[in-house]
C-alpha cells in the first residue's frame, strides 16, 4: 500500500486566531516556508474557498527539476476561519497537479495543536505514473511546523 497523505503535528503556544492569521496571509506562506522555494507572493490574505494568491517560486531550492523562477497561483480549496485551511496549486503545466496542502488547527489548553498536512491521493493520472511525489517531505512539513512556531511567537511578543 502507497501513502498517498503525509500529517504531522506539533501544538504552538499561540491562539487559533494568532496561527491562523500567518496561514491566510500570502506574506505569511513565504515567511513559513522550509522548502526554500517560495520567494515572495502577491495577493490579498484570502478569506474564502475559492480565493487565491500568486506565490513566486524557485523550484532549484529543490535542485529536482530546473524550473528556474515561475509563478504559481495558490487556490484555496477549504476555509474555516480559525479552524482549517487548505489549497491547492494552478500553474502553467499540463495537466494541473492537483495536490492539495493544509493545516488543521485545533485549541488546546496550551496554544493551538496544528496538523499539517500534504495530500497527493487525486493527481491526475499523469503525474501518478510519473512517480516524481511526494515533491515535500514529511521533514519538510515538519520543519515548517517549526518555522510557524517561530513566526507566531515574533508576532506575539
Amino acid at each position: 500500500m502507497t501513502t498517498e497523505r503525509l500529517e504531522v503535528r506539533r501544538t504552538i503556544p499561540a491562539p487559533p486566531a494568532t496561527v491562523f492569521s500567518v496561514l491566510r496571509d500570502p506574506q505569511g506562506h513565504v515567511a513559513i516556508d522550509s522548502s526554500g522555494m517560495l520567494m515572495g507572493a502577491t495577493g490579498e490574505p484570502v478569506g474564502a474557498v475559492g480565493d487565491s494568491f500568486v506565490v513566486h517560486m524557485d523550484r532549484e531550492a529543490l535542485n529536482d527539476y530546473p524550473l528556474g523562477l515561475y509563478d504559481v497561483e495558490v487556490r484555496i480549496t477549504a476555509f474555516e476561519q480559525d479552524r482549517e485551511l487548505a489549497w491547492t496549486i494552478v500553474g502553467q503545466i499540463e495537466p494541473q497537479l492537483g495536490h492539495v496542502y493544509g493545516y488543521r488547527l485545533e485549541p488546546v489548553d496550551e496554544g493551538t495543536l496544528v496538523t499539517s498536512y500534504y495530500d497527493w491521493s487525486d493527481i491526475d493520472p499523469v503525474w501518478r505514473e510519473a512517480g516524481i511525489f511526494p515533491v515535500i517531505s514529511e521533514a519538510a512539513l515538519r520543519a515548517t511546523l517549526g518555522i510557524l512556531d517561530r513566526t507566531t511567537r515574533q508576532r506575539t511578543s
